[in-house]
């Protein structure tokens, strides 16, 4: 393998992690083992709370990371409903509370099948999506108003994995510039109630799966032994 060159590194990143912290990692182990600096980069970030498959791509294979973020995405995401937070997810409290009474597993899988196909998709506003040049999360954080347009993308397949009130498991097959969280805001919205995201895995991207990932315990010594073999 030639990491100058360029490679493609599926990882998997666990839980409270950054996709920035994961490059370093790995940028650190590439340039502490292999003696020289290398480039690392990746395809396409995961929320601190979520896990999942990460495509790293070193050296000159940094040029395809805008090919590989546009690859299609699967996610599994278990939503709690009848509530809701600031960030759609379990980063803020619970800030507001709807009925859930009228939710059965019928309502939920026919509800699931409005999103399938091409919709539109309001960013959250606790998201790296820019307005004037700022990040409208630090806005959100601030205080101040943010106001994020609509954005067109696939949902190509939703499908409910586990019905376990008040909480939901699906499984969701999209295209890039999903972000989750808002799909689980409106799916709580479709329901006439609420629903934020309590986990999140990313179990595919493109071809590559969770089972085809490196993990921050076994890469430094699979590094090891390819630099080793070559």
């Amino acid at each position: 393998m030639d990491f100058i060159k360029g490679e493609i590194i599926p990882f998997y990143k666990p839980y409270k992690w950054t996709s920035f912290s994961i490059v370093n990692k790995v940028r650190w182990e590439l340039t502490h083992q292999l003696g020289t600096k290398i480039k690392v980069g990746h395809a396409g970030t995961l929320d601190p709370l979520a896990t999942g498959v990460m495509i790293l791509c070193t050296g000159k294979a940094t040029k395809q990371i805008e090919h590989f973020q546009g690859l299609t995405k699967e996610y599994e995401a278990t939503l709690k409903l009848g509530a809701i937070t600031a960030s759609y997810d379990r980063e803020h409290p619970e800030s507001e509370t709807f009925p859930t009474e009228h939710i059965t597993k019928e309502l939920v899988e026919e509800t699931l099948k409005q999103f399938i196909g091409t919709i539109e998709q309001i960013p959250p506003e606790y998201s790296a999506c820019k307005i004037g040049g700022e990040h409208a999360y630090k806005l959100a954080r601030k205080g101040e108003n943010v106001d994020l347009k609509p954005r067109t993308l696939v949902i190509e397949e939703i499908e409910l994995l586990h019905y376990d009130m008040p909480e939901i498991q699906i499984r969701v097959v999209c295209s890039k510039g999903t972000y989750i969280r808002a799909l689980a805001r409106d799916i709580g919205k479709a329901l006439q109630s609420g629903a934020y995201l309590t986990a999140l895995k990313r179990t595919r991207v493109g071809h590559f799966r969770i089972e085809d990932c490196h993990t921050l315990e076994e890469f430094p010594q699979w590094l090891q032994n390819t630099i080793s073999e070559n």
